[in-house]
C-alpha cells in the first residue's frame, strides 16, 4: 500500500488526474480524503489517497512520473509514502515518563506505524525504563552556557537517522537554529493550561482559579512557542473536588493520549500543514 498526501490550489480536474494516472500504472485505489477550503474561489485543496499497485510494480518510477506528469502541472506539493515502511522516530524526555513510555509500549503493541531509534535526555534518570525496550537512550544535557553545543550533539544523534522528533516532555525550549537544521518535523506536547497557567506549578495555580476543563494540546514545533500548527487536543471535565495533585495526574492522562493519536496520525501521513493549521484525515 501506498500513501498520497497533495496539497494545491483547487481547480477542476484534480481528482480526474490523479485517478487516471493511478489508473494508468495499474493501481488500485483503496481509500480517498479531500477537502476544498474555497472550492469556488480556488483556494487551497487537500487530499489523502491510499492505493496499492501491482506487485511486479516499482514505486519509485511511478513516484518520478506522478511529479512530472500529474503534479508539476497542478502546482502540487506532495509525497508519497509506502505503508510497510515505518517512520523513524526520536523521542526526547527529560524527567518526566509516562509520554516517552506509553509511545514506547504503543510501538510494542504495533499501535504505532514507527520504530524509535534512539531515545535522548538532559538528564539521566530514565535511562533503565527505556533500556527494557531495547532502545538506545542518550544523556546530552543542557547548561544554559552551553546550550548551542548541547544542540549540536543532538543534531549530530540524529542527523539521518529519523523521519520524526518527538517532544515526550522534553522540558527544553528548541532554537530556531535547531530547527532549521534537524530537517524533519518536529511534535511537541502540551497542557491545555497554556498560556494562562504558563510557568511553574500550573495545576496548583489553575486550583486556585477554580477551572472547569483540563486538556493538552499537540502542536508542530515552530521557533515561537507553543504557537505551531496544531494536530490534536482533548479536554475533560474537573471541580472543585479535585486537588492540584489530582488535576496532574489527569492531564498526564490526557497528554499520553493526545501524544500518541498525533503521533499515530503523523506516522500514518493523515496530517498535512498549512500555514499555521493542519488539515487532518484522521
Amino acid at each position: 500500500m501506498t500513501r498520497l498526501l497533495i496539497s494545491c490550489r483547487d481547480r477542476p480536474g484534480i481528482v480526474a488526474a490523479v485517478s487516471q494516472f493511478l489508473h494508468r500504472v495499474g493501481a488500485n485505489i483503496v481509500s480517498s480524503d479531500q477537502h476544498s477550503t474555497d472550492a469556488a474561489g480556488g483556494g487551497p485543496f487537500f487530499m489523502r489517497m491510499e492505493f496499492a499497485l501491482p506487485a511486479a510494480v516499482d514505486l519509485e518510477p511511478v513516484a518520478r512520473a506522478f511529479g512530472s506528469e500529474v503534479a508539476e502541472n497542478l502546482a502540487m506539493d506532495w509525497t508519497m509514502w509506502p505503508a510497510e515502511r515505518p517512520k523513524r522516530l526520536a523521542l526526547l524526555a527529560s524527567r518526566h515518563d509516562h509520554c516517552l513510555l506509553d509511545l514506547l509500549w504503543r510501538e510494542r503493541r504495533g499501535e504505532l506505524e514507527a520504530r524509535t531509534e534512539l531515545v535522548v535526555s538532559n538528564h539521566p534518570d530514565l535511562e533503565a525504563d527505556v533500556d527494557r525496550f531495547g532502545v538506545p537512550y542518550h544523556h546530552v544535557p543542557v547548561v544554559r552556557e552551553h546550550k548551542a553545543e548541547a544542540e549540536q550533539r543532538l543534531l549530530e544523534l540524529l542527523a539521518g537517522r529519523v523521519d520524526l522528533v518527538v517532544l515526550a516532555r522534553y522540558m527544553q525550549i528548541l532554537t530556531g537554529g535547531f530547527l532549521e537544521r534537524v530537517g524533519v518535523p518536529v511534535i511537541n506536547i502540551h497542557h491545555s493550561f497554556l498560556p494562562a497557567f504558563a510557568g511553574a506549578d500550573p495545576h496548583q495555580r489553575a486550583k486556585d482559579r477554580g477551572v472547569k476543563l483540563i486538556g493538552a494540546t499537540a502542536h508542530y514545533v515552530t521557533e515561537e512557542l507553543d504557537a505551531g500548527p496544531i494536530i490534536e487536543q482533548d479536554v475533560i471535565r474537573v471541580d472543585h473536588r479535585h486537588s492540584a495533585a489530582r488535576l496532574a495526574r489527569l492531564g498526564s492522562d490526557i497528554e499520553r493520549v493526545v501524544l500518541a493519536r498525533a503521533v499515530a496520525w503523523h506516522c500514518e501521513d493523515r496530517v498535512l500543514r498549512y500555514g499555521a493549521t493542519t488539515v487532518v484525515f484522521a
